[in-house]
């Protein structure tokens, strides 16, 4: 009876297994077919060129990667500067990887993600990613506390926080330093928190290309909710299709202040510079470097001021149709000072590198404030305390000191032909002193260049003296008044027959000349004799000096002319 049972509990479980299979399609064997290619890696993040901007010395980057094969993966491994940071080799899905590897402790610099995938039959494939951690923004200039760039976002690099976006501005190719810059659209405009920017005294400063449509709009506007101009600052244009006049207000606290700025010629394609600066006692504005317009003021009062607004009026100065601005903006920064003209001056030049005006010119030191060099963008060096004055002929000048000058070397501007032009505003006292020496050590004047005065305090003489390798040339130039307020415009020219001094664009005297040795000469002195002529007294001098540039030839009496009218 057992086996009797024990046959029907099997008989019974063979029809139960059979059932459980009705319906189902047998599983059926399919070849992988032919490995026809290496695998594909796509890496989605980060972008190529991508950019880490922390103010952290170090920072993680996230590197997400999507591998895929036609077979089988077997290994893919993801590097950073050819060192393995991360290798794959079990997949939950054979032939398909998406995976996202986050590197701790990227530092400044340039570096290079690497993804090398391999497939079960050994073909290989590999892509290259290419980022930067770029180093925390240091402020360049005294004062500085905001800087927005513009370079495809809207991050001010002191703080690294980002301005806030209204509508839909864009970037555009062709900026200053040839990077993106700010394009304004309709309805459009950055806002940025006022907080931290907030200055008894306050400047901006910017690279603008307007666009006269419409034909009024904000600049920048740091205003409170309503009609209120008592407070904050806004910046503005006024005009027509053909010309527009840019202006300021300030809000003194207890009234308001305005600037009626210039005017300017519109469309243009060209870049300008737009400064502001606001103080206890004035408000300037500044085209360019130069000054547009500079009012009395009383103050600024920031009480209510949330956000500054760029590119527009809005929110709270939209009314009187100063609204969103269709102009290009680039490379706009903050100070917590009245910057001074040479200060403008030095931030243009700067952000926008010096291309020669002149045939020939090798050498252009405008004195805004430093001691650089604008085609090699090399500093002089400094002995003793020269400094500055606001008042140049263009911009700031320099001012001699007692036992000071400046040096630059002289490796790159030696020429068988040589000119040098400047403004000179002449102090008698001392009654001499050098003026431009490139001069040998000792007493060797057969090498090199010295110009210098000698007098006395109501009359300076202006002399130059040439080496020509075997004697030397003497050119007695000619007399000028001193004590005087006016500037006055020098220049001396030197070739293989001539050596040449002119006072204001009129020749004051030419000499025969035999040509120019530069043998033993390293640097060229400005604003005295030393170290090497400061014997007979041709020492420091205390006269102002602007604009001084070189050149590689002897300059027509035309071409002087146009240069110092150019300047004037």
């Amino acid at each position: 009876m057992k086996i009797i049972n024990k046959i029907l509990t099997a008989v019974l479980a063979l029809f139960m297994v059979t059932g459980c299979y009705e319906g189902i399609d047998p599983i059926s064997y399919v070849a992988p077919g032919a490995d026809a290619s290496a695998p594909q890696i796509i890496v989605v993040t980060p972008a190529e060129g991508y950019q880490i901007k922390v103010p952290d010395l170090t920072a993680p980057i996230s590197i997400q990667v999507e591998v895929t094969d036609d077979i089988e993966l077997k290994q893919v491994v993801v590097a950073i500067d050819g060192v393995d940071v991360k290798t794959y080799t079990d997949f939950r899905d054979y032939r398909r990887l998406l995976a996202t590897h986050v590197q701790e402790g990227i530092t400044n610099g340039d570096h290079v993600i690497t993804v090398k995938a391999t497939d079960i039959e050994g073909k290989t494939s590999q892509k290259d990613v290419h980022f930067a951690k770029v180093s925390p923004y240091t402020p360049k200039f005294p004062g500085e506390i905001f800087y927005m760039p513009f370079e495809g976002d809207y991050m001010e690099m002191i703080s690294f926080k980002f301005a806030t976006k209204v509508g839909n501005p864009t970037f555009a190719t062709g900026g200053i330093l040839d990077g993106k810059a700010y394009v304004g659209a309709n309805d459009s405009y950055l806002t940025f928190p006022a907080e931290g920017l907030k200055s008894s005294e306050f400047s901006a400063a910017f690279w603008y290309k307007p666009n006269a449509s419409p034909d009024r709009s904000g600049i920048l506007s740091a205003s409170p909710t309503g009609e209120n101009r008592q407070k904050g600052f806004r910046l503005f244009r006024e005009g027509s299709a053909t010309e527009q006049r840019i202006k300021l207000n300030v809000g003194t606290g207890s009234g308001e202040t305005w600037n009626d700025g210039d005017v300017f010629a519109v469309p243009t394609s060209e870049w300008m510079h737009i400064a502001i600066t606001i103080s206890g006692t004035k408000a300037a504005i500044y085209f360019n470097g130069s000054l547009a317009r500079e009012v009395d003021n009383t103050g600024l009062d920031w009480a209510g001021i949330d956000n500054i607004s760029i590119g527009s009026g809005a929110p709270n100065f939209a009314y009187w149709n100063h609204k969103s601005d269709l102009s290009q903006y680039d490379e706009l920064r903050f100070f917590n000072k009245a910057l001074t003209s040479s200060e403008i001056q030095n931030i243009i030049f700067n952000d926008s590198p010096y291309v020669p005006k002149y045939a020939g010119e090798t050498f252009y030191m405008p004195f805004n404030g430093n001691f650089k060099e604008l085609m090699s963008m090399t500093d002089a060096t400094v002995v003793g305390n020269p400094g500055f004055v606001e008042e140049g002929v263009v911009g700031g000048a320099y001012a001699g000191a007692t036992d000071s000058y400046v040096t630059f070397p002289m490796a790159n501007l030696k020429s068988t032909e040589f000119s040098a032009v400047f403004w000179y505003k002449p102090n008698g006292n001392p009654t001499r002193s050098g003026i431009l020496s490139a001069s040998p050590t000792g007493e060797d004047r057969q090498k090199g260049i010295r110009l210098f005065r000698e007098g006395s305090a109501t009359e300076q003489r202006i002399k130059m003296n040439v080496g020509t390798g075997t004697g030397e040339t003497w050119n007695d130039g000619d007399v000028v008044t001193v004590p005087t307020d006016e500037w006055m415009h020098l220049a001396i020219t030197v070739s293989g027959t001539k050596a040449a001094i002119y006072f204001n664009g009129t020749l004051a005297r030419e000499v025969d000349n035999t040509g120019l040795d530069w043998a033993g000469i390293d640097n060229m002195s400005i604003g005295s004799g030393a170290p090497n002529f400061a014997y007979w007294d041709h020492k420091s001098d205390l006269s102002l000096y602007d604009e001084i540039r070189f050149f590689s030839k002897a300059l027509t009496q035309t071409e002087i002319q146009g240069i110092m009218n150019a300047e004037k």
